[in-house]
């Protein structure tokens, strides 16, 4: 089922290091890269749990990275390719908006992060333990220093606000009425 992800997953991750670089050489983009695709299958898995949910994600599209551009000042950064044909950022298409405010807030507060692996966890034994997200969950000295903007509540603060509601409702329903 969660295969189906992989064009989500793949560039939401892609998105959110590009807008939050890891700053120290290659080792350290490896590292930060590892983390937003440890959140962002998190935040991918929870927002879509159902084979049903993925087809229709499948059908309907994600949405594109264009609001996330805009909110993070990134509309316009990059030129306009001479060649028409040449479309090398298609992968902006499949770039979900939610899933991106969801994993910007599972980077910046542990206390979300743990109970949405949990949630994942009681979703059966296929769909990820707190070892595989590890870099998430608990990130080293390493980790922190190579993902310092990905990991930043003020700077992510507008993305991870879209939809920070939704994702307290998903993780405790009884919750989010309070918030």
């Amino acid at each position: 089922m969660h295969t189906d992800l992989s064009p989500v997953i793949a560039a939401t991750a892609q998105w959110l290091v590009r807008a939050y670089p890891a700053s120290g050489g290659a080792l350290a983009g490896a590292l930060c890269e590892v983390q937003a695709r440890q959140a962002v299958t998190v935040a991918a898995r929870l927002r879509y749990p159902t084979p049903m949910d993925v087809a229709l994600l499948g059908v309907a599209g994600p949405g594109g990275a264009a609001r996330l551009d805009w909110i993070t000042g990134a509309d316009g950064a990059t030129p306009v390719d001479p060649d028409p044909d040449a479309d090398a950022d298609a992968w902006r298409t499949w770039v979900d908006e939610v899933v991106a405010s969801w994993a910007a807030c599972l980077l910046t507060d542990p206390a979300l992060a743990g109970p949405a692996v949990a949630a994942l966890a009681e979703s059966g034994p296929s769909a990820g333990t707190p070892a595989e997200f590890r870099r998430l969950l608990a990130p080293d000295e390493a980790d922190r220093r190579a993902a310092a903007l990905l990991r930043h509540p003020d700077l992510v603060a507008p993305v991870a606000g879209l939809h920070h509601a939704q994702l307290v409702a998903r993780l405790d329903p009884g919750q989010a009425l309070v918030a």
